[in-house]
């Protein structure tokens, strides 16, 4: 098992029980090359929370070498990998009582997105998805539902819930260089 000496540091922020994602994309076409992270559990789950900085590497790690669309991260290939990190709220139910007015509900840029439907089938876009996809909220919201494996407009279904969350975003200029926050 891959591990990192954690860094000794004092910053209370990064070791509160945080939801993260790392996100690893390639130079100079910026094209994904890994995205894993942890929502933190919730007060019946039987998971343990872990501080934020534990999980963010963790979630580096896991980018790295064990996101399923990719092979592991080879060492030469470090030299061209940009680094993204993104610290998330929590998720808030999204209610509505006419499912057709959710899309004027999501701000592109600000809400990330997490359906459930029935069984496993879960999916979660990070907020920074739709504009870098140029996605409108329609499209945000048929992206998520095929991330869970379900039909493109799952989120009509009464039973499929939809949750919004927000991230402070931080990623690297280029790489090993100056990191910034990300807004949209």
């Amino acid at each position: 098992m891959h591990t990192l000496e954690l860094p000794q540091i004092s910053s209370k922020a990064l070791f509160e029980h945080r939801g993260v994602f790392v996100t690893l994309k390639t130079l100079p076409q910026r094209e994904l090359r890994g995205c894993i992270g942890f929502l933190q559990p919730g007060p019946k789950s039987q998971q343990k929370p872990l501080p934020l900085l534990e999980a963010t590497q963790q979630a580096a790690l896991n980018s790295a070498l064990r996101d399923p669309r990719f092979p592991p991260l080879q060492a030469a290939e470090l030299e061209q990998i940009l680094v993204e990190v993104s610290v998330l709220t929590i998720p808030e139910a999204l209610e509505v009582d006419d499912r057709k007015t959710l899309p004027s509900r999501i701000i592109i840029g600000k809400h990330g997105l997490i359906i459930e439907g029935e069984g496993w089938h879960r999916g979660l876009l990070l907020p920074q998805v739709a504009p870098e996809q140029d996605w409108d909220a329609e499209e945000f919201l048929n992206g998520c539902c095929r991330k869970a494996g379900l039909g493109k407009d799952c989120y009509l279904d009464q039973n499929t819930r939809i949750f919004v969350f927000q991230a402070q975003i931080f990623a690297e200029e280029t790489v090993k260089g100056k990191i910034r926050e990300r807004t949209f």
